[in-house]
């Protein structure tokens, strides 16, 4: 059993922070994708999960599943039974509504680390269950989940955008290590700056994928996840390694009839993949010229046929 965090009542009357004693009582507020996943591995780490809610047909699939030993009741009970840690794992435009309604009803327990696990807000939103005298805590996994029980196996190694008060960093980073994780701090502040960059680079990767997969299918092509994957996982690996040293293709080159065909063929075949083929042929060849991999005056016929192609398409 690994170390871990608790908070007794005495503790929380000379609000001291937790220290890495015993395992936790914790509760799961929202049992999708993540909370489900991350209660799990909670568990395995040694700590007990005593309640959880959901309200789907999913959730409860996996509260039986990934988390046989909670009892599945709604949100107040699941708070006031958390009296170590609470996890709060919501839409996060659902945050603050459901952290005051907690408020409201009183299902805070003094003491107790509240801890949310969306990346776009900070500790800031938590402030109604601090005003209650509980501990605010930001805990972003910066993996994508799918609810099931492999996830478990996926969060080895990864990072985690953590936010908190400087005297609860003890019991964040020793939370992240039971979660075999590794600690980033992220100011309040930036907390959006640091989601938009997740998303941006994951969660349009995955449709950047499909659109590149759809085309090729309309090119014919009988398994484009066969001639997509070696290079898009080269390519992957090799802008983690080299950054901006790593572009290649017509844009990076200044290609600029090669990119003229494409947008030209696109037109006719997925008009709806324009725009998007233009931003990024745009930011690509702003990003090869500051990196010297492409000169202005090279890039002078590209910049023209990608401004055309804008305007044609209303969006000069």
């Amino acid at each position: 059993m690994s170390a871990s965090l608790r908070t007794s009542p005495a503790a929380a009357t000379r609000a001291r922070p937790p220290v890495a004693t015993h395992p936790l009582t914790i509760g799961v507020l929202g049992a999708g994708r993540v909370g489900a996943v991350l209660g799990a591995a909670l568990v395995r780490a040694g700590h007990r999960v005593v309640a959880a809610s959901g309200r789907s047909p999913q959730s409860t699939s996996r509260i039986a599943t990934l988390l046989p030993d909670a009892s599945h009741v709604g949100a107040v009970e699941v708070a006031r039974a958390a009296t170590d840690l609470l996890v709060i794992s919501v839409p996060d435009d659902a945050l603050g509504p459901t952290v005051a309604h907690l408020a409201e009803e009183g299902a805070f327990v003094p003491g107790q680390v509240v801890a949310h696990t969306s990346g776009a807000h900070g500790i800031g939103i938590l402030h109604p269950a601090v005003a209650r005298g509980t501990r605010p805590l930001a805990l972003h996994p910066a993996m994508t989940f799918t609810g099931r029980r492999t996830d478990i196996e996926r969060l080895a190694g990864i990072s985690y955008g953590v936010t908190a008060p400087e005297e609860l960093r003890p019991f964040a980073q020793a939370l992240v290590r039971d979660l075999g994780g590794t600690a980033e701090w992220v100011p309040d502040a930036d907390r959006a700056l640091y989601h938009a960059a997740l998303a941006h680079g994951a969660n349009h990767l995955v449709t950047l994928v499909n659109e590149s997969l759809d085309r090729l299918r309309d090119a014919g092509v009988a398994y484009p996840e066969r001639v997509l994957g070696p290079l898009l996982r080269a390519a992957l690996e090799n802008a983690l390694t080299l950054g901006d040293a790593a572009l290649t293709g017509p844009v990076s080159r200044g290609d600029a009839g090669t990119v003229a065909r494409h947008l030209d063929t696109l037109a006719v075949v997925a008009p709806e993949s324009v725009p998007s083929y233009l931003a990024l042929a745009r930011r690509t060849a702003d990003r090869a010229i500051a990196a010297g991999r492409l000169t202005p005056a090279a890039a002078e016929p590209l910049l023209d046929v990608l401004g055309r192609a804008a305007a044609l398409d209303g969006r000069a």
